[in-house]
């Protein structure tokens, strides 16, 4: 879906009238292709004193075969500032943040970087140190309000162990592929990190994606399909048509049915069983909505809602976790869930529910899955552009655009690269996150 204002503000003469009314001037991000390196530029990194990540930072970087600077130059344009503030024990520590940032911010480049790196704070159990590092989330989420031209800020929690398990989590934040992703807080445990080909992470994995014969899981299934998953693409039988099309188009293969169904849980399992042998990846990204105030909302209204969007990710989960399930040591369970779920909906009382829930289950899922080897994460898109979304009335959807800090719309892949982050094999430390895809939207937490 095309977005005119957004056209119109980068083009030479719309510049001029976006400076001087003082509009809203979104440029156009830079996203992921294939062949491209994790940062195209320099990248400083800097360091509070008593800090445990900062080697595992360089040698992320060096793997990535980046410029890293250790000194602030300048003059001097940088792809991506990193700071280690996990030696933070005090507030009056807190003022290192202001004299790495200040200077370097100013110069950071267009769709930069920013990462903050943290202890999480529930982990601490001295008083100082647990406030000075739960600091660290409102000075992240105020940068990303005054950093421009698409750059972004992240802060990541490094469980203490965890150091060795943080390399997927800084290149998928310091690369294109988190293009629409600001103001976010990922949490990395302690784990075991396999090697990858970081070119095809996904090599010899199956991924399971429902929901996929358009929009969002389409592009989840081809980003899946494009680091090396075999996709099995699964929808209702209505839209077999578009989803033979997808699956054809990702060298993957097709399951019809209603994920509602009470049997869906074992027809998924000994279709995996029977064709595959196993399962790696699994993606619940099928949804739908059914909106009306609540007081007018009916049985019909609310009922499928919540099967679909909520109840069926709970059956299919409980029975791959169970003994002999086909899912894989190692597996990944993906949970799309929505910004609603998180700020709410005029109108979606049933859908903001059924995404609230899904957070619920990912968090509470989470350590159980962990015991059987396996990670449980969900994603929260905010305002994407699909053919959903360009129906929505014009003040609406300018809205939704507009109110977060990159100043526009996601695209679906935006929301598929950040799942192909949680379905790396390296991303084994991450688990029970919950990421928002909205541009840091100024709704919700």
């Amino acid at each position: 879906m095309t977005d005119r204002y957004q056209q119109f503000v980068t083009s030479g003469f719309g510049k001029e009238v976006a400076k001087r009314l003082g509009l809203p001037a979104p440029v156009n991000l830079r996203r992921h292709k294939p062949g491209d390196p994790v940062v195209s530029g320099p990248v400083l990194v800097g360091s509070a004193s008593g800090s445990r990540v900062v080697d595992a930072v360089h040698s992320t970087l060096k793997q990535a075969h980046a410029q890293v600077r250790d000194v602030h130059a300048e003059g001097e344009r940088y792809s991506a500032l990193v700071f280690d503030a996990t030696g933070l024990t005090g507030s009056e520590q807190l003022s290192a943040l202001r004299e790495f940032f200040a200077g370097a911010l100013r110069q950071l480049d267009t769709c930069g970087r920013v990462v903050v790196i943290g202890t999480p704070p529930d982990e601490i159990t001295d008083l100082r140190e647990r406030t000075a590092q739960r600091a660290l989330e409102g000075f992240t989420r105020s940068v990303g309000k005054e950093l421009k031209r698409g750059a972004t800020v992240q802060l990541v929690h490094v469980a203490r162990g965890a150091e060795d398990a943080v390399s997927s989590t800084l290149r998928f934040l310091l690369s294109a592929k988190s293009a629409f992703v600001s103001g976010q807080v990922v949490r990395v445990g302690a784990a075991d990190v396999p090697d990858v080909d970081w070119s095809k992470p996904l090599a010899d994995k199956v991924a399971l994606v429902t929901g996929a014969s358009r929009g969002i899981g389409a592009s989840i299934a081809e980003t899946l399909g494009r680091d090396g998953a075999h996709v099995i693409c699964l929808d209702v039988p209505a839209q077999g048509d578009d989803l033979r099309k997808v699956a054809n188009s990702v060298g993957g293969s097709t399951l019809q049915l209603d994920i509602t169904a009470d049997d869906a849980p074992k027809k998924i399992i000994d279709y995996v069983k029977e064709r595959h042998g196993g399962l790696d990846i699994v993606v619940h990204n099928a949804g739908i909505t059914r909106d009306k105030t609540l007081g007018r909302m009916s049985e019909k209204h609310w009922d499928p809602v919540l099967a679909v969007n909520l109840t069926a990710q709970e059956n299919i989960n409980a029975a791959l976790l169970k003994p002999k399930s086909p899912l894989r040591k190692g597996g990944r369970l993906i949970g799309v869930a929505s910004i609603s779920g998180i700020a709410g909906n005029m109108g979606q009382t049933n859908y903001a529910a059924s995404k609230a829930g899904v957070i619920g289950h990912v968090q509470g899922l989470a350590p159980e899955a962990a015991k059987k080897g396996v990670t449980i994460n969900a994603v929260a898109p905010g305002f994407i552009e699909t053919k959903m979304t360009a129906v929505v009335p014009f003040m609406i959807r300018e809205a939704g655009r507009r109110m977060n800090s990159l100043s526009q719309g996601g695209l679906p892949v935006d929301v598929a690269e950040t799942i192909a982050f949680y379905a790396n094999p390296a991303s084994s430390g991450v688990n029970g996150n919950v990421v928002r895809v909205c541009g840091q939207s100024l709704l919700g937490a």
